[in-house]
């Protein structure tokens, strides 16, 4: 019985059904859950002197322990922020932020902000569903503007389309380069700024000159003498000016290249026209000859100015005064030539021949002088009837014929009408030719003569 009891115990029966799993392990965490127990109790006594803990007061700490949450330091903690109401729709979101957001139509102006410049397009923010593109053919038009931009500038730009195919809203800055340089030319006639300008076409009045994309003109009469009669030659040409000029509205845009060239002079002008004294004479030199007179360009001390002089070092002076001669331009009618009727000026003077003039005037606006020639000679018409008495007769040469009669001179600047009345039939006289005239009346006031026709022979017909 011995046997069979240590055989059964060798091979146990095994039943046909699954075959149970060992419960190995669970004994072996007890063991080793025991020792460390064990462990915590001699740790507890040590310390504490208390009774040690028993197998089911261990696992009760256990699991005490791990539901007891391990607390934290106080001062990492942070509190949340109250959050407000999330945005729901589009419009709630805009709210929130501040943004507006703006519908566009073609051809409007509107302010914009720059946030983006590339080589090819510059992108602005005029508070629509995105930001507007200026690019292509607008961007080169407006390259010259472009470069002056900074992102953050605030422009006026120009809607092209609303929404393109892609998308997106295209603008012009045109207007706003247009306006910018329209700007800087009011600020340059302001300041005296020198601007640099070049040729395109010259026509009679002067040169059309192309500046920051926009066209202007300067005026013969704007141009110093290092260019008279060879403007041709500024065509394709840079060179320097000041604008005198600017009118947004009418597109006028003026400069003048004097005012650079000549600007030493200029300012001595503007000291010669305080000097000046309306009825006083001067000299000066003819500088043009026009159809209805001619300039003249006065010379009018102003002043001494100590110079350096070399000579001088002999005697242990360095310095001399100068005589300072500010030149003005004026003006000569042909009226104011001469006393008698002039034709042509040409037949009088020439470019360049001293000439002595008096003021009539002076206009401040444009600087210059109201002249005369005649002025400084004698009136004809000075007791003109003690010279000329009624009834009694002169020779005179017809200096021109009309419809009416002729034009008798009987001296520079006395000339009188012989109407066709008094001309007999068949002695029509002819110009240049010399005749014999009696004094009818005089007219001083208004600078009249009438005159008689002296016959030689009885007419015919006449009784």
């Amino acid at each position: 019985m011995a046997k069979k009891a240590k055989a059964s115990k060798k091979t146990p029966k095994r039943s046909r059904g699954k075959i149970p799993k060992k419960a190995k392990t669970p004994a072996k965490k007890s063991v080793k859950t025991a020792g460390r127990m064990k462990t915590a109790q001699k740790a507890s006594l040590s310390s504490s002197g208390k009774a040690p803990l028993t197998a089911e007061t261990g696992a009760a700490t256990q699991a005490t322990l791990k539901k007891t949450p391990v607390p934290v330091k106080p001062g990492k903690v942070t509190p949340a922020k109250p959050r407000g109401k999330e945005p729901v729709t589009m419009e709630e979101l805009l709210a929130q932020t501040g943004y507006e957001l703006h519908g566009v139509k073609r051809g409007e102006l509107i302010e914009g902000t720059v946030t983006d410049i590339s080589k090819r397009m510059v992108l602005v923010d005029i508070g629509g569903k995105t930001e507007g593109l200026v690019v292509d053919k607008e961007y080169e038009a407006a390259r010259e503007f472009i470069r002056e931009l900074a992102v953050g500038d605030a422009i006026t730009v120009y809607v092209l389309s609303p929404e393109n195919d892609r998308g997106q809203i295209l603008l012009s800055l045109k207007k706003a380069a247009s306006d910018r340089t329209w700007e800087k030319f009011e600020e340059a006639e302001k300041t005296g700024e020198i601007m640099t300008v070049r040729g395109l076409e010259v026509n009679q009045g002067g040169v059309i000159v192309h500046a920051d994309s926009v066209q202007g003109f300067v005026p013969s009469s704007q141009f110093g003498r290092m260019w008279m009669g060879k403007m041709e030659e500024l065509v394709g040409k840079s060179f320097q000016v000041q604008v005198i000029e600017v009118d947004r509205e009418k597109n006028r845009l003026i400069f003048s290249e004097k005012q650079v060239s000549e600007a030493e002079e200029l300012k001595k002008r503007a000291e010669a026209l305080k000097q000046i004294q309306v009825g006083a004479s001067y000299d000066g030199s003819v500088s043009g000859i026009v159809a209805f007179g001619m300039f003249v360009t006065v010379d009018v001390p102003i002043g001494k100015l100590k110079v350096k002089n070399e000579k001088l070092k002999v005697k242990g002076e360095k310095t001399e005064k100068k005589q300072v001669v500010g030149k003005v331009e004026g003006l000569v009618h042909i009226s104011e030539i001469s006393w008698e009727k002039v034709d042509d000026t040409r037949n009088y003077f020439k470019v360049g021949a001293n000439v002595k003039v008096k003021v009539l005037g002076i206009d401040a606006a444009s600087g210059k002088l109201n002249l005369s020639v005649k002025q400084l000679t004698p009136d004809p018409w000075e007791g003109i009837e003690e010279k000329y008495p009624s009834g009694k007769k002169f020779k005179g040469k017809v200096s021109r014929v009309a419809p009416f009669g002729a034009f008798v001179t009987l001296e520079p600047g006395i000339e009188g009408l012989l109407h066709i009345s008094k001309i007999p039939a068949g002695g029509e006289p002819e110009d240049g030719q010399n005749i014999e005239v009696y004094i009818e009346q005089v007219d001083r006031e208004h600078r009249r003569m009438s005159l008689g026709m002296v016959l030689t022979e009885v007419p015919v017909g006449y009784k």
